[in-house]
């Protein structure tokens, strides 16, 4: 199970090192790429919430079976890719393998270890884990896509999935038979839909004599009406993926929009060091990962120091240390660009971006979990992991997506991309305040 978890966890930053040169590859700009990472997030945190309801339903190991060989299947396809299009929709289905396996892995960890010592030492193993997959998965993007090119970035998954699968069928507890219990499909769909079309109307609003004129504008209607219907199939259904009651809960339902939009800005982030690193100051992908390992090193550290801070500060005063790191980092990225600097003045960024994330995320989950009882803990945990990825891809798109697009970046696309990451930031430190101070956590 940590394995598979490692290997989700590294696919969600390592193919931003290795962008650049899926681009140069498939004649992709930069503003286009943004689809290789949000089409897995996207696909990801939409229907996150369903595979974890399929697992309580259909049995966790069949479910866990089933989306673990979609998400290697996908890697395979990735890897394999004889098109842009076709890659881009190999990452959907990468993040719909994601989604399926992800909750029911969490769930054979929580139920193989008896609550106590045994399940919080397989818990903290499974958390350090996930974060070393993202730390590392900067660095092995570089190193991976300069030594055999960037097709192993998903090629490289795919025995280790072979391997989750045989472990599966041997040491994971048969299911018992499935039950006959309804499931919210529709509005898993409609949850995936709403950011997927508001994805496509940015991305090809920005597309300079673009074929399709109307598509833009079609395309952001339908996510409205996605996003207007998710709430009306909410309400109307009987097994909905949210019960309304879960809205009652004030700072539960901040600490989950702060986390959206500080995960925007922190993806945006991320994509903008590469662009930069590659793109305009021609780095390798090998010196651009090792140039972002400082990044990856400052995580760990904020990832051991903020548990104990919120003992002292509580979760609202860590968000908004993290919220105000965060911005501080887009602003040095700004002015770095704009001045042109080198590889050195981007690391204060790095480092500002790095603790931005350990202090707010963190500080977010603590608030977005509180009081919850063993009713509401698994929704409230689902929550705010789908408020997590589908903020960051839908950041992306916007930030970035306006940013790069033709004559909306006005002279540098790092500048207005940073600064309506700023201004996203702003409304997530307003939000933040409004959760409340909370209590310590002890």
């Amino acid at each position: 199970m940590a394995m598979l978890q490692f290997l989700i966890a590294v696919d969600v930053t390592v193919v931003n090192v290795a962008l650049p040169s899926i681009g140069a590859d498939f004649a992709a700009d930069d503003r286009r790429l943004t689809w290789v990472v949000v089409g897995y997030t996207i696909t990801g945190g939409g229907l996150l919430m369903l595979g974890g309801r399929l697992g309580d339903v259909l049995g966790r190991r069949r479910v866990l079976l089933s989306g673990t060989a979609l998400f290697g299947l996908a890697s395979l396809l990735a890897g394999l890719a004889p098109s842009f299009g076709w890659l881009v929709a190999a990452r959907l289905l990468q993040g719909a393998g994601e989604a399926v396996a992800l909750p029911a892995a969490m769930a054979v960890v929580v139920l193989m270890f008896p609550e106590g010592p045994r399940r919080s030492r397989a818990l903290s193993v499974w958390g350090a884990v996930a974060s070393c997959g993202l730390v590392l998965g900067f660095v092995l993007s570089g190193v991976i896509t300069e030594l055999f090119g960037w097709r192993w970035i998903f090629l490289v998954s795919v025995p280790f999935i072979v391997v989750v699968l045989a472990g599966a069928l041997l040491l994971v507890p048969a299911d018992p038979p499935a039950r006959r219990t309804p499931t919210d499909l529709p509005g898993s769909l409609l949850l995936t839909a709403a950011p997927l079309l508001f994805a496509v109307g940015v991305v090809e609003a920005g597309e300079e004599g673009g074929a399709l004129p109307w598509l833009p504008p079609l395309a952001l209607a339908g996510a409205a009406l996605a996003a207007v219907a998710f709430a009306a199939v909410e309400r109307r259904s009987a097994n909905p993926l949210v019960p309304p009651g879960f809205f009652r809960n004030g700072p539960r339902v901040m600490a989950n929009l702060a986390t959206a939009l500080l995960s925007a800005a922190l993806s945006t982030s991320f994509l903008l060091f590469t662009y930069y690193l590659q793109d305009h100051l021609g780095l390798s992908p090998l010196d651009a990962g090792l140039t972002m390992l400082p990044l990856a090193l400052t995580l760990i550290g904020a990832s051991v120091l903020v548990p104990r801070l919120l003992g002292r500060w509580g979760a609202r005063m860590c968000a908004l240390t993290g919220i105000g790191f965060t911005a501080l980092a887009l602003v040095v990225l700004a002015w770095v660009t704009h001045a042109g600097g080198g590889r050195a003045a981007t690391v204060p960024a790095m480092l500002l971006v790095a603790a931005g994330l350990g202090f707010g995320i963190i500080g977010l989950q603590y608030a977005a979990v509180s009081g919850v009882t063993e009713d509401d803990a698994g929704i409230a945990s689902g929550v705010q992991r789908a408020a997590d990825q589908l903020g960051g891809a839908t950041g992306v798109t916007l930030y970035v997506g306006v940013g790069f697009a033709p004559g909306l970046g006005a002279e540098n696309p790092f500048v207005t991309s940073s600064a309506l990451a700023v201004g996203g930031l702003a409304a997530a430190g307003a939000v933040a305040w409004r959760m409340g101070a909370g209590r310590a956590v002890r």
